[in-house]
């Protein structure tokens, strides 16, 4: 029987996971932090398979306290760190290179290459 919505947050900094009844209350939760990588100044990646990692981690930790299998689940929500970007190999379904964590660094970055005009930071 479907007893659960779980909600997955991908963050810029963490995985986490949550379990909801179907009056909404959170019945189990779990978190796990991901290395932050700076290779330049200004710039941020993500190792894509930690991220991967943590976040099927929180899965099934947060299922475990509830005592729940995925049989369990009436619906999965996700929400992700949008400003990322990851570069997947299609036969391997495994990351090219880290994870780009989009800011406002890597984009003047660019724009000096491309001649682009920046509009004001806001």
């Amino acid at each position: 029987m479907s007893r659960y919505v779980l909600a997955l947050d991908q963050g810029t900094t963490s995985s986490r996971s949550m379990l909801f009844d179907h009056r909404g209350r959170v019945v189990a939760s779990a978190q796990r932090e991901f290395s932050q990588r700076f290779p330049a100044p200004g710039w941020v990646e993500h190792d894509a398979d930690e991220i991967w990692a943590t976040q099927s981690a929180t899965i099934a930790e947060a299922l475990a306290r509830a005592s729940a299998t995925p049989a369990d689940l009436a619906a999965i929500g996700i929400t992700n760190q949008r400003e990322t970007t990851v570069l997947w190999e299609r036969a391997s379904g495994r990351p090219v290179a880290p994870a780009i964590v989009w800011g406002l660094m890597h984009r003047r970055f660019l724009e000096s290459f491309a001649g682009m005009s920046r509009p004001r930071d806001r």
